[in-house]
């Protein structure tokens, strides 16, 4: 399983990176997005992808699972979750204001397209 999660989080990696390189403002964002969801399968697949009970002291459990990566990744969600919502807000707003999502021309230079 690990295998796949590491074609998984390589793809989303992958398509990150492209999508972060381009010059629209909202792919940026999106770019952005798909990069946070791979570090957290990252951090999930790190902490390991093992099958087992809920980590009581009281319960003599062969195996369970390791709520330490769980935690880290709920609250990395809810901060990209605040990240992605205040570029939108950005986003939206330099829209509004300047006609635009090309960085070229939010950078104030022209382009040779």
């Amino acid at each position: 399983m690990e295998i796949v999660m590491a074609f998984v989080i390589g793809i989303l990696f992958m398509s990150a990176t492209y999508l972060m390189l381009s010059k629209s403002l909202l792919r940026i964002i999106v770019g952005t997005g798909l990069l946070s969801h791979g570090a957290h399968l990252l951090i999930l697949t790190m902490g390991g992808l093992k099958r087992g009970t809920v980590p009581l002291l009281d319960e003599k459990a062969s195996a369970y699972t390791d709520p330490i990566p769980q935690a880290l990744i709920l609250t990395a969600i809810v901060i990209s979750f605040g990240v992605t919502a205040f570029f939108l807000v950005l986003a939206y707003r330099a829209y509004q204001e300047l006609g635009t999502d090309n960085m070229e021309r939010l950078r104030g230079t022209e382009g040779n397209d």
